[in-house]
């Protein structure tokens, strides 16, 4: 939901030739532009308040060096006598019996390891095998209703764990820098560099910008559910979503209006869509009290959330992707 996946290319495109070292993805998400601009040379810095977001950029951005060895990978894999956690809790919603004993089995092998970029590397090599083996990559419904055959339902969690491990080992590199992934809320973090970036939720009256309504399996699995209180009578057993001043309109605006202010000593680029709000025009407005010029780039974006094939094609889906920059 929601990454820069698709349009990467264009956003380098326009962000190329402007003059900065140090880059700060402050709503990191899928850290796609994060990786990219790590890819690019420079030395970045992301920050998410989802944790599992946090430690896919600690994994591969902020850790330079460190992969996991075979070694590691038969620990991760070894048998041992756990709490069940998983089998409990999510017992016929999302996975079958046999998955959630592999998940409960690997999570606590994951406790164990000491390095903390090794321990990230197969966290997030978890949370790809969950997210490829789930219909539609989220956690917002019971069994599935959804398999559309394709092949990564038909493969096991292990195998899809064994993949992502070694599709993690392979964009573990050293850029030059020292780079650094966080774990904030927004509205509470401030980092200094040449260029920030912001791609915050969406906030739209037609649709939901809830992350955590989409992907709290996995934010869960990340943190162990070490201080989650599930909401025993929900379905899929969430728990209660992060608060974001980005969820209502009316906060949406003070809370792009305070990151502005509190960037405006650092080129902004701002990805943000056509049919959300604050609009074009407003942010622009916003933006021109603390910046002396800004340009608005438009990207054609066809959104097509997780695997809703059904979607893909839909002219309601069809939006222009507006591409901030204020220097």
């Amino acid at each position: 939901m929601g990454s820069k996946n698709k349009i990467i290319n264009e956003i380098w495109k326009y962000i190329k030739d402007l003059e900065f070292e140090s880059f700060l993805d402050c709503f990191a998400g899928s850290n796609v532009v994060g990786y990219y601009l790590k890819c690019k040379g420079k030395r970045v810095y992301t920050n998410d308040f989802l944790t599992f977001s946090y430690i896919n950029s600690k994994s591969i951005i902020e850790n330079s060096t460190t992969i996991l060895d075979p070694a590691d990978i038969d620990l991760l894999l070894k048998e041992n006598y756990n709490p069940g956690f998983i089998q409990r809790t999510f017992k016929d919603i999302f996975f079958s019996e046999e998955e959630n004993k592999f998940l409960d089995k690997v999570r606590f092998n994951i406790s164990s390891i000491q390095d903390e970029y090794k321990s990230s590397v197969a966290l997030s090599a978890l949370v790809r095998a969950c997210l490829k083996k789930r219909s539609r990559g989220v956690f917002t419904f019971v069994g599935e209703r959804y398999d559309d055959g394709r092949a990564d339902m038909k493969k096991s969690i292990e195998t899809h764990f064994i993949e992502s491990i070694n599709i993690y080992n392979k964009a573990v590199f050293d850029n030059g820098f020292k780079n650094k992934a966080f774990n904030n809320k927004s509205e509470d973090f401030h980092i200094k560099t040449d260029l920030v970036y912001f791609d915050p939720p969406y906030y739209t009256p037609k649709s939901d910008n809830d992350y955590v309504r989409r992907y709290h399996f996995i934010e869960g699995l990340v943190k162990n559910w070490d201080g989650i209180t599930i909401q025993e009578k929900s379905k899929v057993k969430k728990f209660e979503s992060y608060k974001s001043p980005f969820a209502k309109k009316d906060s949406a605006y003070t809370a792009f209006e305070d990151l502005f202010k509190k960037y405006k000593e650092s080129i902004i680029v701002i990805s943000y869509s056509s049919n959300c709000y604050p609009t074009k025009e407003e942010l622009t407005s916003m933006l021109l009290k603390y910046k002396n010029n800004v340009i608005v780039h438009e990207i054609d974006h066809t959104y097509s959330f997780g695997n809703q094939n059904h979607k893909i094609g839909n002219l309601n889906n069809r939006v222009k992707e507006y591409l901030f920059i204020g220097k």
